[in-house]
């Protein structure tokens, strides 16, 4: 598997390295988030949906626009998608990912403040009917939050400067997981009592190191929470 994925390594960091010589600003990124969407698309479970996306709450909430968006697509809908403009309900987001050339203190500011502004969206819940009877809504899952990359601006990549800019962002800024292929991928785990602990991987492993520790989050959240289709219906009503 090691060898695979050192395989699938290569061949995304030809590909990052090919758009970097594109010198529109916009276009670069986006084919570096095509790039980075086609991967996770290929290997994935299907329970997966992975897009560009905007996430919108039964308020009327959006957020910012995010460069991918892990979401479901098997119980919740997709709320708007037209001229590749996607608009996801805020139930369905598993985790959203912001996609740079580089690790730098800008980009993780810029990274976390994206996940702020679907984290703070207000999510439904509500009770499942299933074949063995009603199942209580269940409490609100967390939402990942990373950043993927080619390289660093950071000298080592994974030091001191790069471990001060995660412990600079506030709890909704907070970057769960992050992958340059370049130079090594980073693991977050917070405490309730505001601690972090910080895994690294090396440049080697980055890919699989990134992948294996996204798919053993995801498991942990199971499913997203139940949409309440009430509230929805209720803020169009004006009543919400």
């Amino acid at each position: 598997m090691k060898s695979l994925f050192r395989s699938l390594q290569d061949q995304l960091t030809a590909n990052l390295k090919g758009t970097r010589s594109i010198l529109h600003p916009g276009a670069k990124g986006e084919a570096s988030e095509a790039n980075w969407i086609a991967m996770l698309e290929a290997h994935l479970p299907r329970r997966y949906s992975v897009d560009k996306a905007f996430v919108v709450d039964f308020m009327g909430g959006c957020s910012e626009e995010i460069d991918i968006v892990v979401y479901d697509r098997q119980y919740t809908p997709i709320l708007y998608n037209h001229s590749r403009q996607l608009f996801v309900p805020a139930e369905s987001v598993y985790a959203v990912l912001e996609v740079k050339q580089n690790f730098s203190e800008r980009n993780f500011k810029y990274a976390g403040a994206k996940a702020a502004s679907v984290r703070k969206l207000r999510r439904t819940s509500t009770s499942i009917t299933h074949a063995g009877g009603v199942e209580k809504p269940r409490q609100l899952t967390p939402i990942l939050a990373g950043i993927l990359a080619y390289g660093t601006d950071w000298t080592p990549a994974l030091g001191d400067a790069f471990e001060k800019s995660l412990k600079k962002r506030s709890i909704n800024e907070r970057l769960d997981l992050g992958c340059a292929v370049l130079s090594g991928s980073f693991e977050v785990l917070y405490s309730d009592k505001g601690e972090i602990k910080i895994n690294r991987s090396d440049s080697s492993l980055a890919l699989i190191w990134f992948f294996l520790n996204m798919l053993k989050h995801l498991q942990s959240i199971g499913t997203v929470p139940a949409i309440d289709y009430d509230q929805y219906l209720s803020n169009l009503n004006g009543k919400a």
